[in-house]
């Protein structure tokens, strides 16, 4: 039997004066190498999720915003098989710095969010259309059983 493993994640939306979305392709990570995703991860016990979302900006991506002006866009909960977790997704429309490839990514570029590329991971789509385009609050994703 594997043993359950628990997950808060922090996830930031940078939307430019556009609307597309910054995506950064994931790279030496344990989940998701080589795909496509928002710039994030987990928030660590002695943080604030907007705090650690921010911090998880500038560590991955090199850019800077004001965690008190990170606006909640949305929670995603889900169970598969040992893995549960909750995602906190953000939205940033101001920052400081031109995003770049710093950590744990390889790429970084500017798509349309309702046409993700191919190789994201496989939520991203589903993410950013439910939180960001159809301004869903919650999505919650139980066991199948």
């Amino acid at each position: 039997m594997s043993e359950r493993t628990d997950h808060l994640v922090a996830w930031v939306v940078l939307r430019g004066p556009d609307g597309r979305v910054l995506l950064s392709r994931r790279s030496g990570v344990s989940y998701g190498e080589g795909l496509w995703g928002l710039p994030g991860g987990h928030v660590g016990d002695d943080e604030g999720l907007a705090a650690g979302a921010a911090r998880e900006l500038r560590e991955e991506v090199g850019v800077t915003v004001d965690a008190s002006l990170l606006r909640p866009l949305g929670v995603t909960r889900y169970v598969d098989g040992p893995h549960r977790g909750t995602d906190f997704f953000f939205g940033a429309d101001a920052w400081a710095g031109e995003p770049e490839p710093v950590a744990e990514c390889s790429q970084v570029g500017w798509f349309d969010p309702a046409a993700v590329p191919d190789g994201a991971l496989p939520w991203l789509g589903s993410a950013l259309r439910t939180h960001l385009l159809d301004g869903v609050w919650l999505s919650d994703h139980p066991a199948q059983g």
